[in-house]
């Protein structure tokens, strides 16, 4: 695929804007994000707009960051997930042992583009991509 990693390590939320513009002044063209503890919630609209100013395209495995103005997500549905997690507490509750309860992997992922962010970027989104998309944020 003719693809080189551009790697740099963010340990706390104040590396993330000299991250980035390392990545960019290396050379990358687009941002992958591997996820960690260090990027929840209250962070993801900061993220996202670093992200934007950079100009870098960006994939996250959840939607609030696309939500908040990143390009894309692919990742298993949260919403799922937690109500997932809520049977298995009432599992637990009603007296099954944890270790006999099977480890379930998730079983539907959402794909979310934001238009918007593309466009800004001047970026394309092929309509077949567009079409597969669970959500499109315009």
């Amino acid at each position: 695929m003719n693809v080189e990693l551009v790697p740099e390590e963010v340990r706390r939320f104040n590396d993330v804007e000299p991250a980035l513009r390392a990545m960019v002044e290396k050379g990358a063209r687009a941002l992958i994000y591997v996820p960690g503890p260090l990027f929840i919630s209250e962070r993801s609209l900061q993220i996202a707009d670093l992200l934007v100013k950079s100009r870098l395209p960006s994939m996250f495995p959840r939607k609030q960051f696309v939500e908040a103005g990143c390009l894309m997500s692919y990742g298993p549905d949260q919403p799922g997930i937690v109500r997932r997690a809520a049977s298995y507490v009432d599992k637990i509750l009603k007296g099954a042992k944890p270790a006999d309860i099977p480890v379930e992997q998730p079983t539907k992922f959402e794909l979310v583009i934001n238009l918007k962010t593309a466009n800004a970027l001047g970026l394309t989104i092929p309509r077949t991509l567009l079409a597969l998309a669970d959500e499109v944020i315009e």
